[in-house]
């Protein structure tokens, strides 16, 4: 397998869209929920497309896979979102082979996250390639990539301080309220969906806030009781939902559904209301605005919030850039070695025919031959060629596609590789 190589001429891709080009409308065009998600993996399989995983966050969407031409990617991504092609270019990135593959070490160590350090995307990428697995959708290379990707984000969490201090899209919006709500251990803050923002943001909100006012409304009643068991909370039905946003200072939303579950419509109260919209696709119609008194702050203006703990945190930068770095070349190595396998394989294939057909030759010659010692000798000598061919291969000073088709050529070898 050539270098970020699949099988049939294929290549290794990432195409996507995050936080950085694309914004909170947009990304929302192009999120996907769990059946979405399971879509597109099955007719990726329909198109013959052997290995990708698919990961959808509120910061970003994006598919790692082997493709011929990354329009089969972007086809499949825009086949089963509300997204289009020509939204798709304007706002989108696609990195092929070694580009690639930094990528997703960038992605999955925290240093390209919208809040720097935040290390949610791992668990997603982990998830996903445990999905097309179970699918038959995740080749050696892709599962080893993820493998490495994780095993370089453990270490950056470890060995660095990037992801030290309360940081995240939950407490952000913690941090805005205090800032911006007067008194707010008194105030009525309603946490609409508890999803797993919706339980960060519930845990921040009760640790800064000091509020036991808090109302938590699910469209699943049992998961909202579950959270607000361990934080002695109320709990209300959902079909309460327009009767306790009349009754909040504050209303968070975090219902991770496909569109908007909070307009105008719902809200008459006439004292100040701020809402934050924690959720993408958007679940707060845009028209509560038209409401006075009605303030709606989004997940994207959240992110921008910096204090003191990011600007610490980018000093970490260089040393996760060395990790990253230091575990990409383990990858590559391992790359390399895949790249030759076949061949060194092959070889030693050969030369165990030689073995055998020369000491068929010598068994009939000599009377009182020692089959046992000539078996370990030769079976020696094959194992220190096929050691030197190896090491004469991992060896940067030699061209190793040059020296693996001298010896192909050499030997007559015919070797087989799977992506």
């Amino acid at each position: 397998m050539n270098q970020n190589h699949g099988s049939r001429g294929t290549y290794f891709y990432a195409i996507g869209l995050s936080y950085k080009k694309a914004d909170a409308e947009i990304r929302g065009h192009f999120s996907l929920d769990e059946e979405s998600k399971l879509n597109l993996l099955n007719q990726a399989k329909e198109n013959g497309i052997d290995s990708l995983i698919v990961t959808s966050t509120c910061n970003r969407t994006e598919i790692y896979g082997f493709a011929e031409h990354p329009f089969q990617l972007i086809k499949l991504l825009c086949d089963n979102t509300k997204g289009t092609v020509d939204e798709f270019q304007q706002v989108a990135y696609v990195y092929k082979s070694s580009e690639a593959v930094s990528h997703m070490f960038r992605v999955g160590s925290g240093l390209d996250s919208q809040i720097l350090g935040d290390f949610e995307i791992i668990s997603q990428l982990k998830k996903s390639a445990r999905v097309s697995k179970k699918l038959g959708l995740l080749n050696t290379f892709l599962e080893r990539l993820v493998s490495m990707v994780t095993q370089a984000s453990k270490r950056i969490k470890t060995e660095t301080e990037i992801s030290s201090g309360a940081t995240s899209v939950s407490f952000a919006s913690v941090h805005y309220i205090l800032n911006n709500v007067p008194e707010v251990s008194n105030k009525n803050i309603l946490l609409f969906g508890t999803g797993k923002i919706g339980r960060n943001t519930c845990e921040n909100l009760v640790k800064h806030t000091k509020n036991e006012q808090i109302t938590l409304i699910n469209r699943t009643k049992d998961k909202a009781e579950r959270i607000a068991g361990k934080f002695n909370l109320l709990v209300k039905d959902y079909a309460n939902l327009q009767e306790e946003i009349n009754n909040s200072d504050v209303l968070v939303v975090a219902t991770g559904a496909q569109n908007p579950t909070v307009d105008k419509h719902l809200i008459q109260t006439k004292k100040p209301l701020l809402i934050l919209d924690l959720s993408i696709p958007k679940n707060v119609h845009e028209n509560v605005t038209e409401l006075e008194g009605v303030s709606l702050i989004h997940l994207d203006h959240l992110s921008q919030i910096t204090d003191e703990t990011l600007e610490k945190r980018k000093t970490h930068i260089p040393v996760a850039e060395t990790i990253i770095e230091d575990v990409k070349k383990e990858f590559n190595d391992w790359l390399e070695t895949r790249k030759f396998a076949p061949t060194i394989k092959a070889l030693k294939n050969k030369l165990l025919d030689f073995k055998s057909a020369e000491l068929d030759v010598q068994r009939k010659k000599i009377s009182d031959f020692n089959e046992a010692q000539a078996e370990l000798i030769s079976n020696n000598i094959i194992q220190k060629i096929t050691n030197h061919f190896a090491h004469h291969l991992k060896d940067e000073d030699f061209s190793t596609n040059e020296s693996l088709e001298l010896i192909k050529k050499v030997f007559q070898l015919e070797t087989s590789s799977n992506a």
